[in-house]
């Protein structure tokens, strides 16, 4: 497992638009089709990362948990099918189902989406206020595959929970750390 750190886009940062097919429900999805009232959740994942493996479960938690709270949640795959085929569409409507996702999952089959967000590893996590300006962006926790940390969500819902309190965000952000995305 290649570590690669999520990169620390500047906050403040106005949410990229995109219009990608979700592999669950084969149609077209756009930010503003996904995103929330108070905030929306952007995360950069997919199926074979032992980093995203480890941390599915919270994953779709946090998400069922702040979704009826008013938050948006869209995961998007971006990784080359042809070198990891186990990451395409067929097998990510696969990876929703097994994992009981309540959000769209999303191909970036171009890689113009992750190029836009800067996005770097799987996974990687980008929180918008409802203004569709970045308030935080980083780690899910501290957890990784072996280290002993039990997975919480705990960064990812603390800055929620900032946003849901309008109070403001710890500057201390850590990188998300995972698989590096696949480019083509």
């Amino acid at each position: 497992m290649a570590l690669t750190p999520s990169n620390m886009i500047e906050l403040g940062t106005k949410a990229p638009d995109f219009k990608l097919i979700d592999s669950i429900t084969n149609q077209q999805c756009s930010y503003a089709d996904i995103s929330g009232k108070r905030g929306t959740v952007v995360m950069f994942i997919c199926n074979h990362c032992p980093f995203v493996v480890h941390v599915i479960d919270e994953i779709v938690r946090v998400a069922n948990d702040y979704r009826v709270l008013g938050f948006g949640f869209v995961a998007i795959s971006s990784n080359d099918i042809v070198t990891y085929p186990q990451d395409g569409p067929a097998a990510m409507w696969d990876n929703a189902r097994k994992n009981n996702f309540t959000f769209p999952y999303l191909f970036d089959e171009t890689q113009e989406v992750a190029k836009a967000y800067d996005a770097a590893c799987t996974p990687d996590f980008y929180l918008f206020g409802a203004d569709e300006r970045l308030v935080y962006r980083g780690q899910l926790d501290a957890s990784r595959p072996g280290n002993g940390i039990p997975v919480n969500g705990r960064d990812l819902r603390e800055a929620l929970d900032n946003v849901f309190n309008s109070r403001p965000q710890t500057m201390i952000q850590k990188p998300s750390v995972g698989c590096g995305i696949k480019w083509k």
